[in-house]
């Protein structure tokens, strides 16, 4: 399966170590380098280390299980995992949510021992992880949050302050903040105004009034009110102490945050997954709660667990799907289409075709694109990117422009030598007229060489030869007079 997009670009970050990036903390390029240092370029290279972590999970709900109550609950969570497809499906990508839940499970387990033993190797474990969650994604902040609730809601939780493991965690854990500190430094602060200024209306939409509904179908919805069961049954019970307290806070501490802030923030891109580490402490609670309820709920739970399990198998039959040529002719006429795994390959070796003929700067459109070919092109040469709105809206803007890889650093770079445009012509209509529209003036005597079009329409490419101009050039006024985005109109759409 090619790399998803966001997935390629990680890639390109990797190739370019750092303390971070525009878009995230280092260590998600830092494994994808790591890997590749071992098993070399390709898919393999880049994702084995998320998938040895994504395959690590299990086991790590399976010890929390075994800690709060005993050995058949820790294996019953650990089979209940597997069936949460949100979980059975973890670590067949490259992406930052692998080291980020696996880093919040091993928290949530060593704060599980350090608070009913005091021992000093667990709260050293606590800091550790969670200095490995700020390493990873912003996202760390709610595991915070929902410590603190614990710590400051139950008289459990109280009682940490006085234990001086607690501080050593999380003087442990601040040093996670390290990178993040030096490289917002280094970049004016250009991750943080991504995560918290960009990519956030920071205004209520109604439409985010779904979440449940979608958390139903990402967790399937037999097993999600299971789990809702198990939260509130853990809600009721908090006051009996461990591990009800940390179990219901802890939980509460990622669903309920996560569901609020929802509906005021981001939402164009895919985020089901973000509430799971709040669902892997209930996994643990169900086995338990099933010996001491009636028959109808421990029906309910085995349905949860084969019905999940039965949509952890139809999630790993769409990826299935997406890796064969067979299966994506199959998905080409559905609204399921793979569209960030598809088609790079074919671009990139149009590309290399047409490179081969005469030799050019390579130019995608937008980030994404570029990151596909280059990585498609092992790596051999650098893909510049044009200055895209897709650039911005995805926080990868800065981080070009660090690496001189927006139009600024290929004019500087190569002004008035040849260049080969690739430009992604399928994208949302409500997009298509801007970003095709501004590309004019980016490229000096555009001429249309080569197109493709795949999968039925779902996927077009168009090639354009001309030069690197030494200044931008002369925009229309009137968008659709651009040759880019007219051109763009004859390809046939789904």
């Amino acid at each position: 399966m090619s790399p998803f997009g966001d997935e390629a670009f990680y890639w390109l970050e990797s190739r370019h170590p750092a303390w971070g990036y525009s878009d995230l903390p280092p260590l998600t390029a830092w494994l994808i380098w790591l890997g590749e240092r071992v098993a070399g370029h390709g898919l393999v290279g880049m994702r084995w280390p998320f998938l040895l972590l994504g395959s690590a999970l299990p086991w790590v709900v399976v010890a929390f299980g075994r800690c709060a109550f005993d050995a058949r609950v820790g294996w019953q969570a650990g089979l209940l995992c597997l069936a949460l497809p949100l979980a059975g499906t973890f670590g067949v990508m490259a992406m930052p949510d692998v080291p980020l839940t696996l880093a919040i499970a091993v928290a949530l387990h060593a704060l599980l021992r350090a608070m009913d033993g005091d021992r000093v190797r667990d709260w050293l474990l606590l800091g550790l992880a969670l200095a490995i969650a700020w390493m990873t994604h912003y996202r760390a902040a709610m595991a915070m949050l929902a410590g603190l609730l614990l710590l400051a809601c139950t008289p459990r939780g109280r009682a940490q302050w006085r234990r001086g493991g607690l501080w050593l965690a999380l003087g442990v854990a601040a040093l996670g903040l390290l990178p993040l500190a030096v490289s917002n430094w280094r970049q004016h602060g250009a991750g943080l105004a991504f995560q918290l200024v960009d990519r956030n209306p920071w205004r209520f939409h109604a439409d985010a009034l779904v979440q449940p509904i979608e958390q139903a179908v990402a967790c399937t919805p037999v097993l999600y009110v299971v789990l809702l069961w198990a939260l509130w049954q853990s809600w009721r019970r908090r006051g009996d102490g461990a591990p009800w307290d940390l179990v219901a806070w802890t939980s509460i501490g990622f669903l309920v945050p996560y569901f609020l802030f929802g509906l005021f923030a981001d939402d164009l891109r895919f985020r089901a997954h973000w509430p799971l580490p709040g669902y892997l402490p209930l996994l643990a609670v169900l086995p338990m709660l099933c010996r001491e309820t009636g028959r109808g709920w421990r029906v309910a739970t085995a349905a949860g667990g084969v019905l999940g399990g039965l949509g952890t198998l139809l999630g790993l039959g769409y990826l299935a799907l997406a890796a064969s040529p067979q299966g994506v002719d199959v998905l080409a006429s559905s609204k399921a289409f793979p569209t960030n795994f598809v088609g790079w390959r074919e671009s990139a070796s149009e590309a290399r075709g047409l490179l081969q003929r005469q030799d050019a700067m390579l130019v995608a459109d937008n980030f994404m694109l570029a990151a596909e070919l280059e990585f498609q092109l092992d790596g051999q040469r650098p893909v510049y990117s044009l200055d895209s709105s897709l650039n911005v809206k995805h926080g990868r803007a800065p981080q070009l422009a660090i690496w001189h890889r927006n139009e600024a650093g290929l004019r500087a770079a190569h002004a008035g030598e040849p260049m080969l445009l690739v430009v992604s012509e399928v994208m949302r209509e409500r997009e298509k007229l801007e970003r095709l529209g501004s590309i004019c003036g980016s490229i000096e005597a555009p001429r249309l060489v080569a197109r493709q079009v795949l999968f039925d329409g779902r996927k077009s490419f168009a090639y354009y030869r001309g030069r690197v101009p030494a200044a931008p050039l002369p925009r229309p006024s009137d968008p659709t007079q651009c040759l880019f985005w007219r051109n763009a109109q004859a390809v046939r759409q789904p």
